[in-house]
C-alpha cells in the first residue's frame, strides 16, 4: 500500500518539472498496476466480517469493498483533473490545485485501506479538509463560505461523539484494530450505537441531515462535486459497513433506520420533480440513492451489502458524469436553469446520447450496474419486510420520472437561442465516455466484484 502512497508523494515533489498530462499518465498506470494486483489478491473467500480481511502490512489491509473503493477514487480524481480544463486555460491558482487534489487522494487511499480504528477516523475528517478548500478556493458564488460552513460543522459536531465513544473502547478493550473488534463483538446500548452510526450517516448522508450536500453542490466548483459525488458520500456507507458487524446486541434498531431513510428517499424524489437548478436536482438524486443503500446496509443481509456496495460504485459514476455534463451547459449558457438550456438536441445530438445514457443510469435502467445493484437492494429489502414493497415502488417511479424530467427538458422544447456556442470538444467527449464505458460495461463482468 505504501507503494501507492509514495508515488504520490513523488508527484508532490516533482511536479515543477512536469505537466498536467505526465502527472494524469502517472495516475492511470498507478491505477492499472493497482488493479492487476488486486487480482493476484484472493479476495473470494472475503466474508461480511471481515475475518478474511486481506493484511498488506501492520496497519493497512485491503478486501473487495476497500480495493474497488481506491479504484474509483483514483479515477474520478484523474477526471476531475480532465473536467477542470478551465482552471488550467485561466492558471488559476493551478499548482494549489492540483497539489489540492493530490492531497485529498492520499487522504482517500489511506481512509479506505487503513486497520485501525482512531487512523481511520483521522484520515475520515482529513479527508474534508481538501474538499473545504476545493470550495472555498474556486467556488462560484459568495455564498460558498456559507456551505463550507455548513459542511465542516454538520460533519464535525456530529463525528466528535464517535472519537470520545472511541477513547471509551480503547479502554475497555485496549485494541482499536478493526479486525480484533470483529472478533471480539461488543455490546452497546441504543444511545452509543447511534453515536457511533450518527457519524456516517451525516457523510452519507440521510435524509434529515442532508441540508449540507445540496449546499455544498451548487456552490462548489465542478470538481468539487463530482469528488463529492463520486467518493466522499462513499465514506459514509464504508464507515458503517466497517463497523455494524463489531456491534451485535443492536441489530434490532436497524429496522427504525432502515424505515426513517427510506421515507425519507421517498420524500426527497418528491423534492427532486421541482427542481429548476439542474445541480440541485443532481444533488438531491444523490440523497435520493444513498436512502436506498442505507436501507441494503442495515439489512446486514449479503445480497443487501452487496447491493449496496454496487450501488455506490455505479452512483460514483453516474452521478459525477451528471455533474461533469450540467458544468459543460454552464459554461455555454452561463446558467444551471432548466428553462435556459432547453432544445440542446437540435444543437448537439452526440452529446444529447450521452446526456440519455447518464440519465437512464440514474434511473437504473439496463445496460447500467445501478440496475444490478438496485436489484439485490430489492431483493434484500423486500424479503426483510413485505411492507417495503408499496414504499420501494413510490420510490422507484418517482426517481424514473425525475431522471426523464431532467433528460426531456434539456433536450427538447424551444431553445433560447444560444447557438453562437462553443462547439463540444474532444476532451469533454472523453471525459464523459470515460463515465459511461465502465458504468454500462461492467454489469457484463459482474463477477469481478466478488
Amino acid at each position: 500500500m505504501m507503494k501507492y502512497v509514495l508515488v504520490l508523494v513523488l508527484i508532490k515533489l516533482i511536479y515543477f518539472n512536469m505537466n498536467k498530462i505526465l502527472m494524469m499518465n502517472i495516475l492511470f498506470q498507478n491505477v492499472l498496476i493497482f488493479f492487476m494486483i488486486g487480482f493476484f489478491i484472493n479476495f473470494s473467500y472475503v466474508k461480511l466480517n471481515m475475518m478474511d480481511f486481506y493484511s498488506i502490512s501492520y496497519l493497512f489491509g485491503l478486501d473487495f469493498f476497500s480495493f474497488w473503493m481506491i479504484i474509483l477514487s483514483f479515477w474520478i480524481v484523474i477526471l476531475m483533473m480532465l473536467a477542470s480544463m478551465k482552471i488550467v486555460k485561466y492558471k488559476k491558482f493551478l499548482f494549489m490545485f492540483v497539489m489540492n487534489l493530490l492531497f485529498m487522494l492520499f487522504f482517500l487511499i489511506l481512509t479506505f485501506s487503513v486497520m485501525n480504528l482512531l487512523v481511520f477516523y483521522i484520515m475520515f475528517e482529513a479527508s474534508l479538509i481538501p474538499t473545504l478548500i476545493l470550495i472555498l478556493g474556486w467556488g462560484y458564488q459568495v455564498e460558498r463560505i456559507q456551505a463550507g460552513v455548513y459542511m465542516m460543522l454538520y460533519t464535525l459536531f456530529f463525528s466528535l461523539p464517535f472519537l470520545l465513544v472511541m477513547f471509551d473502547l480503547n479502554d475497555c478493550i485496549n485494541s482499536l484494530d478493526m479486525v480484533y473488534l470483529n472478533m471480539k463483538k461488543m455490546n452497546l446500548n441504543f444511545m452509543l450505537y447511534m453515536v457511533i452510526m450518527m457519524a456516517f450517516l451525516v457523510k452519507i448522508p440521510m435524509f434529515s441531515l442532508h441540508l449540507w450536500l445540496p449546499k455544498a453542490h451548487v456552490e462548489a466548483p465542478v470538481s468539487g462535486s463530482m469528488i463529492l459525488a463520486g467518493v466522499m458520500l462513499k465514506l459514509g456507507g464504508y464507515g458503517i459497513y466497517r463497523l455494524m458487524f463489531m456491534v451485535v446486541n443492536c441489530i434490532s434498531y436497524n429496522f427504525i433506520i432502515m424505515i426513517y431513510s427510506l421515507v425519507g428517499a421517498s420524500y426527497l424524489s418528491m423534492v427532486c420533480l421541482r427542481q429548476v437548478d439542474m445541480k440541485s436536482l443532481v444533488a438531491y438524486s444523490s440523497v435520493v440513492h444513498m436512502g436506498l443503500v442505507i436501507g441494503g446496509l442495515f439489512s446486514m443481509e449479503y445480497i443487501g451489502v452487496q447491493g449496496a456496495y454496487l450501488m455506490m460504485i455505479s452512483h460514483g459514476l453516474c452521478s459525477s458524469g451528471l455533474f461533469c455534463m450540467v458544468n459543460m451547459f454552464y459554461e455555454r449558457s452561463f446558467s444551471r436553469s432548466l428553462i435556459i438550456n432547453k432544445g440542446l438536441l437540435s444543437y448537439s445530438p452526440p452529446m444529447m446520447m450521452l446526456w440519455f445514457l447518464l440519465c437512464m443510469g440514474n434511473m437504473s435502467a439496463p445496460p447500467s450496474l445501478n440496475l444490478i445493484s438496485e436489484i439485490f437492494l430489492l431483493i434484500s429489502l423486500v424479503s426483510f419486510m413485505k411492507i417495503f414493497v408499496i414504499m420501494l415502488m413510490v420510490f422507484l417511479f418517482i426517481s424514473s420520472c425525475y431522471s426523464l424530467y431532467l433528460y426531456s427538458y434539456i433536450c427538447y422544447g424551444k431553445s433560447m437561442g444560444f447557438f453562437s456556442f462553443s462547439s463540444f470538444s474532444v476532451r469533454e467527449f472523453m471525459q464523459i465516455l470515460m463515465h459511461i464505458i465502465p458504468l454500462n460495461l461492467l454489469i457484463l463482468k459482474i463477477d469481478i466484484f466478488y
